[in-house]
């Protein structure tokens, strides 16, 4: 399969990978301590994570500090509490709880990962990795810190040791949708379009009309020279209540708009990409695409 003209000379950087920034356990469960727990306490800190997982930091909080009574060594809740710490933008004392979770049970891949997800939010990408790997290294089927490696391997450029971190992935959970969207990006930028669209197709079958794969059927048709047809499928897209897969959306519209020689369309979508997210890189080069073409 050959890439279509649109896609002639689009630097690797203008394809943005579809992740959120970081992946974040927050509902940690006991199970490690189980034994030695308090069944109160266990209790507590599970729905201290669902508050956190829901946004309700001072519900997270409360309740984490009681589970914290109960046992002070309770290293999942420390962790949670972390993370609580981290949402507020709290870094130093979200450090603070994540080492005495990791001091208090380093064999558990929580708290390393939780280190991770800080380093990461503070910009400190080595760490972070490390931080990573550490948890990896703990419980080699951890998801969260997987698909975080696999992310800052793609991110720096090592497409295919991202590969084999996503295929790994996929074999430790099955039914976590990063690890077959981060193997069909990752084979992509291999230049491998024909493995990328028979794990597409899997991952289809698998899960159906999620609006990650919509996006990368929609990217297969372009390289196919369907234009009209992918503009089509991403076009349900830019209703989506997540404005980064809007922005992405409207991104790729203007790319097909490109195929289809409309400049001004082109200039519109990635023009609306861009007032919804100012650095989506697709618009960025789908605009300069466009403006060039409508000067010829």
């Amino acid at each position: 399969m050959t890439s279509g003209p649109t896609l002639q000379g689009m630097s690797r950087a203008a394809a943005s990978f579809p992740f959120a920034a970081f992946v974040a356990f927050v509902g940690l469960a006991a199970c490690t301590h189980a034994a030695s727990l308090p069944p109160r306490a266990i209790e507590l800190n599970r729905a201290g994570a669902a508050a956190l997982a829901e946004g309700d930091l001072m519900t997270a909080e409360a309740r984490l500090a009681v589970a914290l009574e109960y046992n002070p060594r309770f290293t999942e809740a420390w962790v949670n509490l972390g993370l609580v710490e981290l949402r507020r933008g709290n870094f130093e004392a979200a450090r603070r709880h994540l080492l005495r979770a990791r001091d208090l049970n380093p064999d558990l891949p929580a708290p390393h990962h939780a280190l991770g997800v800080l380093a990461d939010k503070q910009e400190r990408s080595d760490e972070a990795e490390e931080h990573y790997r550490d948890a990896l290294a703990v419980d080699p089927g951890f998801p969260a810190a997987r698909v975080n490696l696999g992310r800052k391997l793609f991110e720096r450029g090592e497409y295919d040791r991202a590969r084999e971190q996503f295929l790994r992935l996929a074999e430790v959970a099955h039914d976590m949708l990063e690890a077959q969207t981060g193997l069909v990006e990752s084979l992509l930028r291999l230049h491998r379009d024909d493995e990328a669209d028979l794990v597409l197709e899997r991952a289809r079958r698998a899960f159906g009309e999620r609006p990650a794969l919509v996006l990368l059927e929609a990217r297969a048709l372009i390289r196919r020279g369907a234009h009209a047809q992918a503009e089509g499928r991403l076009v349900p897209l830019t209703r989506d209540d997540e404005l980064a897969l809007k922005a992405q959306a409207w991104a790729w519209i203007s790319v097909a708009r490109i195929g289809q020689r409309n400049a001004e369309g082109a200039i519109a979508a990635a023009a609306e990409a861009l007032r919804i997210d100012d650095t989506q890189p697709v618009a960025r080069y789908a605009l300069s695409m466009a403006r060039a073409m409508r000067e010829r």
